[in-house]
């Protein structure tokens, strides 16, 4: 039997190669089969807890969207919409909220690492979990790909869920997290994990040039060509073993620990591993990028078909509480 599968990417940023190989490349394959139910949608709302440019959201929503057809997405097996274009899921947030105990969200890592200075918390972002729950629930979501850092809200949205079925009724699916055992967090060029707040991020669509720059400026250790080198801690050989076919990443693995390899020609390899196996992709981005009217027409669509079910869901879901 099929899965229903949701996923989502924040527009706080334009999607690097760590959202490509985590969250897009693992979502598009399951949405191959005719089988899986899958959803996607681009999170605007959870954006504006970072984002507060109307005009800046804008672009790295477009970003987002040309990023997913350019490299596959077929809207004819897929529902993929605007968070922020379908009534309902703030609503439920509300009840949920509710039913939400504080001090879950007070533990919530994204909370946490940020509330040394609770002057720079917006209420959005210590809602955020809540939020992310009213997503799922809301389409009856079964399986979300997620990477290990956001295995907590999967969490919380469980135990958001239970507590409401424990007093409401059996209304909820209780999601599971999906994550690819074979992807470890990607690295960004400095070595702390690949994040747009960062700034060290791989923007794959970019001109060859500036994507060159970017793989060039990739930290690195001073060690001579001659030496052995350690890949298990070098940020270079992570980052091209996200991208690069098992057997490269292997003969580069020997090279590396028998001695005889550059940095540079290892940089240079995973320039050219990216422009040769997103090539195509690149191609489509340069020219989507450009049709605004064509993304909007794919939204509308998919929005009308996710309304269908949330309106139906939130139906049932506000009957349960007498509202």
């Amino acid at each position: 039997m099929g899965k229903r599968v949701l996923t989502a990417v924040q527009c706080s940023g334009k999607l690097h190669i760590g959202n490509v190989m985590s969250v897009v490349s693992p979502t598009l394959e399951l949405s191959n089969g005719d089988s899986n139910e899958v959803f996607i949608f681009l999170a605007d709302l959870h954006s504006l807890t970072t984002v507060k440019d109307p005009k800046i959201l804008d672009e790295y929503r477009r970003n987002a969207a040309v990023v997913w057809l350019s490299l596959g997405l077929d809207t004819d097996k897929v529902v993929f919409y605007r968070q922020s274009k379908v009534r309902g899921i703030c609503e439920l947030t509300w009840i949920l909220n509710c039913l939400t105990p504080f001090p879950m969200l007070a533990n919530a890592h994204a909370f946490k690492d940020k509330s040394s200075n609770l002057s720079n918390v917006n209420v959005g972002l210590f809602d955020y979990p809540v939020l992310m729950a009213a997503d799922i629930l809301i389409v009856g979501a079964e399986y979300i790909p997620v990477g290990k850092d956001q295995l907590q809200h999967i969490e919380i949205t469980r135990d958001i869920a239970t507590f409401y079925n424990n007093r409401y009724g059996n209304m909820f699916t209780l999601p599971q997290a999906l994550i690819n055992s074979n992807l470890e967090i990607i690295p960004g060029i400095d070595g702390r994990k690949m994040s747009k707040s960062y700034g060290n991020t791989i923007d794959i669509f970019v001109a060859e040039n500036e994507l060159k720059k970017t793989i060039m400026s990739i930290k690195t250790d001073s060690k001579s060509i001659d030496e052995p080198k350690d890949p298990e801690n070098c940020t270079l050989f992570k980052i091209y073993s996200a991208v690069a076919d098992k057997e490269d990443v292997e003969s580069l693995r020997g090279r590396y620990v028998n001695g005889g390899i550059s940095y540079k020609e290892t940089k240079d390899m995973l320039y050219e591993t990216i422009v040769t196996k997103f090539g195509e992709a690149r191609k489509k981005y340069d020219d989507l990028i450009k049709n605004r009217d064509f993304i909007d027409r794919i939204f509308v669509d998919g929005e009308r078909k996710v309304q269908d079910i949330v309106d139906c869901k939130l139906s049932e879901i506000k009957g349960a509480v007498m509202l």
